[in-house]
């Protein structure tokens, strides 16, 4: 899977999740960019994306994380296992 395509996924996910129909992920975005991504949601968003991309996700590599990117490659990864 490429990344653009998981990245245009993960962005669906964020919308739901986040209720923001006009967000627009880059690979840079972190939580500091947008004000509705707290904890509660950071946790709703990973165990969406697991069940959408039918992958599990390490509590290390959840840390791991820095932005959006990192978790696009990290779930072309996974998805690739």
């Amino acid at each position: 899977m490429e990344l653009n395509d998981i990245l245009q996924q993960l962005n669906e996910i964020f919308k739901d999740i986040l209720d923001l129909d006009t967000l627009v992920l880059t690979p840079e975005t972190t939580a500091r960019d947008v004000e509705e991504w707290d904890s509660l949601s950071h946790i709703q968003i990973i165990v969406a994306a697991e069940k959408h991309f039918k992958i599990r996700l390490t509590a290390q590599e959840i840390q791991a994380l820095e932005n959006v990117g990192d978790m696009c490659k990290l779930v072309q990864k996974k998805s690739a296992q």
